[in-house]
């Protein structure tokens, strides 16, 4: 039996039967596909001359008609900002009904009362499902770091004769039925660009290269057993692999160029996908999710209307923030709203108070709002601006350029930025927990040894970024056409050694040590003394201690960093032991 025939049976199980171009109506197979599917499932007993579903028929439905669902719903929907701040995109209302609340309505309209759905942020919102529908949770800690592969995994025990269900549907029509034969994809028959699958002649989904357009992914399908325990093998061995953390789970239906399932096309309008505080916009304006605190302060700010808000886009997820760009009268313009456990980490007030020093001065972007209690933020958006790239000759040079200029301006405010209370004070966010690291304690013993040496050695404080590294050196085109270096986002400046910002920005680079020097060469023009050097080695060492610590915060919060992190620890190691064996004992510091 095919999928076409599959088809027909389906129909024939589900509808009273009238005439073949009836059911040809309601499977979109022609008329000469269903004539010959009737002859081809009478003949293997199928159905009988009077077209009834035989015992051997209705035995083929009970082994492979649906069980169950697995709802994915544990991710962060980046790109609803400003509003998964406070609801998950499962959870927004669109005419007067929540999304996860309309597809378990449509789950059990069809007699499907077991459902799973995998949960992770803001976890504790969906709790209340337990009891209003019957469902089980399951909790992904690692939502923060892992895509929904990694939720999928949780779930597989479950997965046979499964609907796997994204949370951020909204389906017009009820797309899940009582029975089913086959495993299928759903794909819409909106061609985009954004996608990775079309569908070709045999209904099968296969992949295409990127930028070419073929059918917009809807998320939904159905998994019989047969194709479940392939998916659920691949799937295992996916999570081992560290380089599959990004994943999608519908990396597991691909075998070599295209899925392994069938092509399920509906028609655009019968399901929506809400990515975007835009899509949320146009499928309910009068949605109260629209009614965000942030969208409020852009316009009392640029004293417009709500709606003259427009085209909200998400920006690449930063390690403390969360940004989107947006657009008002013509104008772009970004807003940062803080990350998660960023107001125990960060004084939004000394932050205001940064900012302040710097206007006018030709350093920074153009700050327009910001709030020095919850930290939003609100800058022009720098067109065509480019980060610096660390890997560039050219770029090093005009960033360490701007970054010594702004030294010698020696600005001063009113607060410090101690590098070693900064490493107690993060040590304390872990709330009495052990480092991560077996040898923590005789590596921060050995990097606090090297205070004596940075003390005797810092010539001048003046207000430093800290945070300088190589994303936040910004090329933009001045009024003459010539590149300029912009710094941004200067949420952790303070008075400091102005050294600082030196070994900050090898340490973010991920620098090795020729790095280290070439880039303490053209700071310094080649003519940095030896124990200056010497005590930049030593900040490298004490800074990716202190990030080390950092890091081991944002983790427990479930913000994962991957390289980033292990690389911090080993520069804290590894710089305390350059720094010490260029002292050699000389001055008394070894």
């Amino acid at each position: 039996m095919n999928n076409q025939e599959r088809d027909i049976l389906t129909t024939l199980h589900t509808h009273t039967y009238t005439t073949q171009r009836h059911l040809s109506d309601l499977t979109g197979h022609s008329l000469g596909i269903v004539n010959r599917s009737i002859k081809n499932l009478t003949r293997e007993d199928y159905l009988t001359p009077d077209l009834t579903l035989t015992e051997k028929a209705l035995q083929e439905f009970r082994s492979k008609s649906p069980r169950n669902a697995i709802i994915l719903a544990a991710g962060f929907g980046m790109r609803m900002v400003p509003i998964n701040m406070e609801t998950p995109k499962a959870l927004l209302k669109i005419h007067g009904e929540v999304l996860i609340e309309r597809t378990i309505r449509h789950l059990h309209e069809v007699g499907i009362q077991e459902i799973y759905v995998v949960v992770g942020f803001l976890k504790e919102q969906f709790e209340y499902l337990i009891d209003e529908y019957g469902v089980e949770l399951v909790v992904n800690a690692s939502y923060a770091a892992k895509n929904n592969l990694h939720s999928l995994v949780l779930a597989l025990d479950h997965l046979s004769n499964s609907y796997v269900i994204p949370c951020d549907l909204w389906c017009e029509k009820n797309p899940f039925c009582q029975h089913e034969l086959y495993s299928w994809y759903m794909v819409s028959d909106r061609m985009v660009s954004d996608t990775s699958v079309r569908v070709n002649r045999k209904m099968e989904l296969v992949s295409i290269p990127q930028g070419d357009s073929g059918n917009s992914m809807i998320g939904i399908a159905y998994l019989v057993e047969e194709q479940a325990r392939v998916v659920r093998k691949k799937i295992r061995r996916l999570c081992r692999d560290a380089s599959y953390d990004g994943a999608f789970w519908e990396e597991a239906l691909y075998e070599n160029d295209r899925m392994t399932v069938q092509a399920r096309v509906v028609p655009a309008e019968d399901v929506v996908e809400i990515n975007t505080y835009e899509q949320l916009r146009e499928l309910d304006e009068g949605s109260a999710h629209l009614k965000s605190d942030a969208i409020a302060v852009i316009a009392k700010t640029l004293r417009c209307r709500e709606d003259q808000v427009t085209d909200v886009e998400a920006l690449k997820k930063g390690m403390t923030n969360r940004s989107f760009c947006f657009v008002c009268r013509g104008k772009k313009y970004m807003m940062r709203i803080p990350g998660e456990g960023t107001a125990q980490l960060l004084n939004r007030r000394e932050e205001a108070e940064v900012y302040r020093a710097l206007e006018g001065r030709g350093i920074c972007d153009r700050i327009l709002y910001i709030n020095p209690e919850n930290g939003y933020k609100i800058t022009e958006f720098l067109e065509n601006a480019r980060a610096c790239d660390p890997g560039n000759e050219d770029d090093l040079k005009a960033c360490m350029e701007k970054l010594k200029a702004f030294h010698r301006e020696e600005i001063r405010i009113g607060h410090v930025f101690d590098l070693f209370k900064k490493i107690d004070f993060y040590e304390s966010l872990w709330n009495g927990a052990p480092s991560v690291y077996r040898d923590y304690p005789s590596t921060k013993e050995k990097v606090l040894s090297l205070r004596p040496y940075i003390e005797d050695h810092v010539e001048k404080r003046v207000l430093s970024h800290i945070d300088a590294v190589p994303d936040n050196f910004l090329f933009v085109k001045n009024e003459r056409g010539e590149e300029d270096v912009r710094l941004i986002d200067w949420e952790y400046a303070g008075m400091q050694d102005p050294h600082v910002d030196i070994a900050m920005f090898c340490i973010y680079s991920l620098y090795d040590k020729c790095q280290v020097d070439r880039l303490i060469d053209i700071y310094f023009e080649g003519a940095c003394p030896e124990e200056i050097r010497i005590k930049i080695y030593c900040y490298i060492s004490v800074c990716g201690l202190l990030w080390s610590n950092w890091c081991e915060y944002k983790r427990n919060l479930g913000v994962e960093f991957g390289e980033y992190s292990l690389r911090q620890y080993r520069y804290a190691k590894e710089y305390y032991r350059i720094a010490q064996e260029r002292l050699k004992g000389g001055d008394g510091y070894a």
